[in-house]
């Protein structure tokens, strides 16, 4: 074996056994990740203060920005929750009877379904005993944690975790970075520090529109389905579609299918209120697909819809809630990677040798591409 091809060798099982690693402490690295995904979202701003302060003071003020405004969305969106899942209860008998009145016989009468094969009262009944566990869920947890210790200890250890991390490493961020380079082995450095330097601007762009586009989703559809459609759940319904939004179509989906249940519940067959609600998310798909993706977050990420979908499901189904955090930054970090590769095969011999053994020339270079944009501030 030739030393180049024992050197990949070599690259190739560390970078097996870094993986095997993060997948065995996966369970306990859900804190951390967190805290790193916020630092390295808050990163950016620490270096423009630092810029007229020190590192640390410039943490501080970031740190306590992110404080103040984390406990000011609770403050608002708490009561809020809270009074629109006291609704959402008090909404469930009439659900109930909706559900057996008139939606159990419309699919008996158009799925033709035999009364024994679909018994109404049988899913009622496992409507009822969820929704009762479901009622009771948080008097129940409170129950358990208080009962284990063990449980208790792990919920305090998180809470505290997460802030403390983030803090130092936000504040440790530019030197771990420079620590992290300078580990990378010498041949491949100038390589893995160009690709490092595209997938920080991939990431960086699509954290910040997208966090923006959640937003803005939220608010939208939250107000809309409150006052266009004069839903009760509407709040809770656009809150929680624009939460789940950054999956492409997710939220769309779940919100359209969500708020027509709301409708039938509360109104019942009522084409004004339906036609209001399919307005509402038509004008939502709308102003996503044309206003705030493309201004908020552009095309330049290449981060395709089913990819998008296919990581967070694989990441949830190897990771759990772990694999959630980090599924997009990685595939943000595959599609630079994808990049590259077609880049060394464009041109190599496999690509472009001739069937007489004579390489062509390479194309000449696309003058009109667009130019990719400049990575966001990194050491």
């Amino acid at each position: 074996m030739g030393q180049e091809a024992l050197y990949r060798l070599q690259l190739a099982l560390l970078a097996a056994v870094v993986g095997y690693v993060l997948w065995l402490l996966a369970p306990v690295l859900t804190p951390f990740a967190l805290a790193a995904l916020l630092a390295y979202i808050a990163d950016p701003l620490a270096d423009r203060l630092e810029r007229r302060m020190s590192r640390t003071l410039a943490v501080t003020l970031v740190f306590v920005m992110f404080s103040l405004t984390l406990i000011g969305l609770l403050a608002i969106l708490l009561p809020l929750l809270e009074h629109q899942f006291a609704r959402l209860i008090a909404a469930l008998p009439a659900a109930l009877v909706w559900f057996r009145d008139t939606a159990t016989p419309w699919l008996q009468r158009h799925l033709r379904l035999a009364p024994e094969t679909f018994d109404p009262q049988h899913v009622i009944a496992l409507l009822q005993q969820h929704w009762q566990q479901a009622g009771g869920f948080a008097a129940t947890l409170l129950g358990h944690v208080t009962r284990s210790g063990l449980v208790l200890l792990e919920w305090a250890t998180n809470l505290v975790l997460v802030p403390v991390v983030f803090f130092y490493l936000l504040r440790d961020w530019d030197v771990l970075v420079a620590r992290v380079r300078e580990l990378l082995p010498r041949p491949v450095e100038p390589t893995l520090t160009r690709l490092a330097r595209e997938s920080d601007a991939v990431l960086g762009s699509f954290f910040k529109g997208q966090l923006l586009v959640m937003l803005g989703l939220g608010v939208y559809y939250a107000l809309a389905l409150a006052f266009v459609a004069q839903l009760g759940l509407g709040p809770l319904i656009g809150i929680a579609a624009g939460l789940v939004s950054f999956v492409p179509y997710l939220g769309f989906i779940t919100g359209l299918i969500a708020a027509l249940i709301a409708v039938l519940v509360q109104y019942g067959v009522d084409w004004l209120h339906l036609v209001l609600v399919l307005c509402v998310f038509g004008a939502g798909q709308l102003l996503e697909s044309y206003v705030l993706v493309p201004k908020l977050v552009g095309d330049k990420i290449g981060l395709h819809p089913v990819a998008v979908m296919f990581a967070v499901l694989a990441g949830a189904q190897l990771f759990g809630f772990f694999g959630v955090l980090v599924a997009l930054p990685l595939a943000a970090v595959a599609v630079v990677l994808l990049r590259y590769a077609h880049e060394r095969y464009i041109a190599s011999t496999l690509y472009a040798r001739a069937p007489n053994g004579v390489a062509p020339a390479a194309p000449a270079p696309d003058d009109t591409a667009a130019p990719r944009e400049p990575p966001r501030d990194a050491p």
